[in-house]
């Protein structure tokens, strides 16, 4: 097994850079990110998550018995502060900055998360296995997320060229600076990059757009595209239908320990794409 990254000597820090403290036994959590409401019950917290938001899914089960606060945008604040947690989980991509804000009125500690891509996901494991006590279950995480990073780079993983779409009406798609994109470059896939800074950005799916990759694939969140769909654009634009792919969004877009059984699906998936690479990059990359 690939040697795990050292861990680090100083108190953890979340994504703000400000430290952490160990919290109290019988912590109480509330959790608006849903992957990482994920993570909380495979780090054993479980019996400790008081509050979550709809979209908080995973495990199903386990979830069920979770109050829910509203969404990942905006929450029922009367409901969650009855609850009483005294820590409470965002994100910096899904939740608002005035939400962060307010929970700090009447939240204790509030932790703020922004994994960049997938190797962020030993620090996310870490940060919450030293607050919460369960570092040994971190490094177990960690351990089994490095030999999937280790089994993805042992191969070699021929160029591609996607286009990865969120949305439709507008087509939405999404920038080589987010997290997606840095999990599909683990096995070489070279994400379309519109001409703007946007991370997320609308487009055009003209000719020339579809001419400058080799495979589209089509995402099951935001937007949930069907079999339907991969059909119906294949043959709006006269596209061989084995460039267009539907792809589990969750698999490659959340971190927390989806992320380990996401490596997984993402070497196989890959592994399955039989449609040639087309030519150089063109101008638009």
């Amino acid at each position: 097994m690939p040697t795990l990254p050292p861990l680090a000597p100083h108190r953890p820090v979340d994504a703000l850079g400000r430290p952490i403290p160990p919290a109290a036994a019988g912590a109480r959590i509330a959790c608006l990110v849903p992957s990482i409401t994920e993570l909380l019950f495979a780090l054993g917290l479980g019996t400790q998550v008081v509050a979550r938001t709809h979209y908080c899914v995973h495990p199903a089960e386990a979830v069920a018995a979770v109050p829910a606060v509203g969404g990942t945008k905006k929450i029922k604040h009367r409901a969650l502060r009855a609850l009483a947690p005294t820590h409470v989980i965002v994100n910096i991509d899904e939740n608002p900055r005035e939400m962060a804000e307010a929970l700090a009125e009447y939240v204790s500690q509030v932790i703020v998360t922004h994994p960049l891509g997938p190797h962020d996901n030993l620090a996310l494991y870490r940060l919450l296995g030293a607050v919460f006590g369960r570092q040994d279950e971190a490094e177990r995480l960690c351990g089994a997320l490095t030999a999937g990073f280790g089994r993805l780079a042992a191969r070699a993983w021929p160029p591609r060229r996607v286009l990865y779409l969120i949305w439709r009406e507008p087509w939405m798609s999404v920038s080589r600076d987010t997290y997606i994109a840095r999990t599909l470059a683990l096995v070489n896939w070279q994400t379309w990059v519109a001409p703007t800074n946007m991370r997320y950005p609308s487009l055009d799916l003209s000719a020339e757009v579809l001419a400058a990759v080799d495979t589209v694939l089509l995402s099951s969140e935001p937007y949930r595209f069907t079999a339907a769909d991969t059909a119906s654009l294949a043959a709006e634009h006269a596209l061989d239908p084995a460039r267009v792919r539907l792809i589990d969004a969750e698999m490659v877009s959340w971190y927390g320990s989806r992320a380990i059984a996401g490596l997984d699906y993402l070497e196989a998936f890959a592994a399955a794409g039989r449609t040639p690479a087309r030519g150089r990059l063109s101008r638009l990359t």
